[in-house]
C-alpha cells in the first residue's frame, strides 16, 4: 500500500496532496496496525525524501536518482527509510522485502539493482557511513 502511494504522489509530482492521496489510497478493509504501519512508512519517507534520496544517489554510484526506475526508485524509498529509521525492523529484511517488491512490480533486473543499493545503504549506515542519520 505504502509503495502505490508513494508512486502516485511521484507520478503527480506534488507532495503538498499527499494527504489526500493517502487518505483515498487507505483501504478500510485494512487492520489497522496495516494502516498505520502504512502511514508511517509514507510520511516517514516524505519527511525525509531529500536525505534518502541524497543516500541513494551516493549508493547507487553512477546513477541519478532520475535514471531509475519510478517503482524501483519508491521501492528503495521504503526500505532506506526502514533501514535508516526503523529500529525494529533487521535491515536484512528490509533489503529482502524491497527485492520481492522490485521482482514483482519492476523489471527482471530490479531485484539485483534494489539488492546493490540497499546492501551499500546498510553497510554504510552500519558504520556510520554515507552520512549519519537521526533515528525517528
Amino acid at each position: 500500500m505504502a509503495l502505490q502511494v508513494l508512486y502516485q504522489f511521484d507520478v503527480r509530482g506534488n507532495d503538498a496532496e499527499a494527504d489526500d492521496v493517502l487518505a483515498m489510497r487507505l483501504k478500510p478493509t485494512l487492520s489497522k496496525d496495516a494502516r498505520d504501519y502504512t502511514l508511517k512508512l509514507v510520511q516517514g519517507v516524505k519527511y525525509h525524501k531529500k536525505q534518502i534520496d541524497a543516500l541513494i544517489e551516493t549508493a547507487s554510484e553512477n546513477w541519478s536518482l532520475k535514471r531509475i526506475a519510478l517503482v524501483d526508485r519508491n521501492i528503495l524509498r521504503l526500505a532506506a527509510f526502514e533501514i535508516l529509521y526503523c529500529d525494529d525492523i533487521p535491515h536484512k529484511v528490509a533489503i529482502d522485502e524491497a527485492v520481492e517488491l522490485g521482482k514483482e512490480f519492476g523489471t527482471k533486473e530490479s531485484g539485483s539493482f534494489i539488492n546493490g543499493i540497499l546492501d551499500r545503504v546498510s553497510r554504510e549506515s552500519s558504520k556510520g557511513g554515507l552520512h549519519t542519520v537521526k533515528k525517528m
